[in-house]
């Protein structure tokens, strides 16, 4: 089968890219497309194989390496613009545009969904309020552009013949925004490259980028009001404000190599994530560690993470819960057995998502290919 592979954009190598890299580990042959390739030489290697995609009249704009998320509103246009006629299979990596590609009727598109739309579907009040959209006429203009993308984004439902969710939350939400069913393949986690530690030590860790959603500025301000040590990794936007809510108990580390991360997250005693995410990868590496997660029980996490066997779960993203669920987790320290949580980890290995991967495609592409004989 001739394939291309579709992709939102490449700039850095994160969660999707991820699942991009298993694609192209499982089928070399891929013509790839993205609206943006700036990945480094480096990232390139282990995502594509070396290979630079075609890609959009997106990447020749003004400051699109840096600034490309500020040409949204051209997103749909751009996307539609690749040809993909000569291909038998389509297979598709959507977190905003990807699934939209045009197609025919002699073509199998898979789409692997992150999420739908974030800041167009659930997420669209909470991205106006903390981009300062809410209001003005820049906000007026926002809200029409984003208006006018849930109408393309859900107008392309019908463009994709198999939707793959990353957890059965995203699954809801394609069945929410699109009206579709979803079969549930997991994300991989390189699982292998975080060994189990079994020699905790007197401090709690969190690490992620610092951008509003991921509430590092919750876990920072609840963990200031106790004694307990706890450690951060990561840097962004809040950074300044994180700063200033943390009290001498509170490690900001900044960004880390990959080695540093591993070790903290091996002596750690719990990490702590109070995102809602879509599946969340670093907290089944902070598993495969043998380090319990206390996280909310909303979202991916809620798949990822069982409730007082490799975690606690809490369930605001208040102050408060996270404090309470720290207490609960030190009242029943001794209940988590090291090895049963790296075990629930290892469901999320690298090697089951591109077995189920290839066995997915392949079915539905046999299937496919006979009922057009």
């Amino acid at each position: 089968m001739k394939k291309a592979l579709v992709h939102d954009w490449f700039s850095v190598y994160a969660g999707a890219e991820k699942c991009v890299e298993s694609f192209t580990n499982i089928w070399d042959d891929f013509e790839v497309y993205s609206l943006i390739d700036f990945l480094s030489d480096k990232d390139r290697e282990l995502i594509l194989k070396g290979k630079k995609a075609n890609t959009s009249f997106v990447q020749n704009l003004p400051k699109a390496k840096d600034k490309y998320r500020n040409y949204l509103p051209l997103f749909p246009l751009a996307i539609e613009q690749f040809d993909l006629s000569e291909y038998d299979v389509i297979l598709s990596s959507s977190h905003a545009v990807a699934k939209g590609v045009l197609t025919h009727s002699n073509q199998l598109h898979i789409s692997y969904v992150h999420t739908p739309i974030r800041y167009a579907w659930d997420l669209y009040h909470q991205y106006l309020r903390e981009s300062g959209l809410d209001k003005g006429l820049k906000g007026k203009l926002a809200k029409y552009f984003l208006h006018k993308i849930r109408i393309w984004d859900l107008s392309t439902a019908n463009r994709v013949d198999h939707y793959i969710a990353n957890s059965h939350y995203i699954a809801r939400r394609i069945k929410k925004v699109y009206g579709k069913e979803s079969t549930v393949i997991y994300p991989p986690v390189d699982v292998e490259k975080f060994e189990l530690c079994e020699q905790k030590e007197e401090f709690y860790m969190t690490a992620s980028r610092m951008v509003p959603y991921k509430k590092i500025d919750m876990i920072v301000e609840a963990f200031s009001k106790t004694d307990k040590k706890l450690v951060v990794i990561g840097t962004g936007p809040d950074m300044e404000k994180i700063k200033a809510k943390a009290g001498k108990n509170i490690e900001l580390m900044g960004y880390q190599s990959d080695e540093v991360m591993i070790n903290m997250m091996q002596r750690a005693k719990a990490f702590i994530f109070a995102a809602e995410e879509d599946f969340g990868i670093t907290p089944v590496e902070a598993q495969a560690c043998g380090t319990p997660v206390i996280c909310l029980g909303k979202g991916g996490t809620k798949e990822t993470v069982i409730d007082m066997v490799s975690g606690v779960h809490f369930m605001e993203q208040t102050v408060e819960a996270l404090l309470e669920a720290v207490e609960k987790f030190e009242n029943n320290i001794d209940s988590f057995e090291l090895k049963k949580i790296r075990e629930n980890a290892l469901r999320f290995s690298k090697e089951r998502f591109e077995k189920e991967i290839k066995e997915f495609v392949e079915e539905k592409y046999e299937i496919f290919k006979n009922e057009r004989l």
